[in-house]
């Protein structure tokens, strides 16, 4: 059943991504988070405790939002295999964030398209954590790609990564393991953080986000390569700027972007009033349009289904066998 479940929750991500308004599990991994993340924060007050507690929840979020999955799916199975089936493909559906991505672009670039510099700083607000107030155009357009070219990875590739890779494991199934790696993605995206109060509380998610995502990150970046003709520009280029950005993999995501579409990303942004400066990524051959970030979007969308197609005849192959 993996090959139609795969096929289907991708096509379904694709056609609907997340309906507005319907429960999803980040939600639920959301409330959680802040639930157990007051609670330590208001009964842990020394370094120590915070990181252990940090080290708990953790393990509490990942490990079991693969096992609800894991028994909701078997308890289903039970009912009738449809059941189980559609459980499965909304559940992973729910995992990638092709389409989310799609249009949290478009949302920004529609009212700059237009014009409207202040609508699209208002809009941009609702994704990015930089100040927004006094973006440029220019800014705001390296924003976006920013945005979708690190997302890419642990939005899209990373959560497919899984997902195979709990296929392969009849046990367990695409679906688990799929629904974890999320949890830890949704946990370094709340918590991961260096300043207070998460400093010693966010440690662990952190780390161990950038584990996890390290291997399908290279994958992805090494399917990029592939896919652009150029691989060799491609890997030499994220080797001389990737290594200089501190995350070890979002800079390797944004610099394959760069390279491809021989823009330029990083410099400094704003975060409530301190500047911050990223490393400079790719050399600007040509200036961001929302062009670039329309091809970075359907670069996104070739590495998908080339994974998918792999995926699929690996695992026929496999069955033959």
């Amino acid at each position: 059943m993996m090959p139609i479940v795969l096929i289907l929750a991708a096509t379904l991500d694709y056609l609907i991504g997340d309906p507005w308004g319907w429960l999803h599990p980040v939600q639920v991994m959301g409330w959680v988070i802040s639930l157990l993340t007051k609670f330590v924060l208001k009964y842990c007050q020394n370094s120590l405790t915070q990181r252990i507690a940090g080290v708990v929840i953790s393990l509490i979020l990942i490990i079991g939002s693969g096992l609800f999955s894991w028994l909701a799916i078997q308890s289903l199975k039970r009912v009738h295999p449809l059941l189980e089936i559609g459980l499965e493909i909304i559940l992973l559906a729910s995992c990638f964030a092709l389409k989310s991505l799609r249009l949290a672009a478009e949302t920004v670039l529609q009212p700059l398209i237009e014009g409207r510099l202040t609508d699209a700083r208002l809009v941009l607000r609702n994704y990015v954590g930089r100040d927004t107030e006094n973006l440029t155009e220019p800014e705001i357009l390296r924003a976006i790609l920013e945005t979708v070219t690190e997302n890419a990875t642990d939005g899209v590739m990373a959560p497919l990564f899984y997902a195979i890779v709990g296929a392969f494991i009849p046990v367990i199934g695409p679906v688990p393991l799929a629904l974890a790696y999320k949890a830890s993605s949704t946990l370094d995206s709340m918590v991961g953080y260096r300043e207070a109060p998460y400093t010693y509380l966010g440690w662990f998610s952190a780390r161990l986000e950038d584990c996890l995502t390290w291997i399908p990150c290279r994958l992805t970046v090494l399917t990029l390569a592939l896919v652009s003709g150029k691989p060799m520009h491609v890997w030499q280029t994220c080797r001389k700027d990737a290594v200089t950005d501190p995350s070890p993999n979002s800079g390797w995501s944004e610099c394959a972007y760069a390279a491809i579409l021989g823009v330029q990303m990083g410099g400094t942004n704003w975060y409530r009033g301190v500047a911050k400066h990223k490393p400079l990524l790719g050399e600007p051959r040509i200036a961001i349009t929302p062009t670039s970030i329309s091809q970075a979007l359907q670069l996104t969308r070739y590495c998908f289904l080339l994974w998918l197609v792999i995926a699929l005849v690996c695992y026929q192959l496999s069955v033959n066998n």
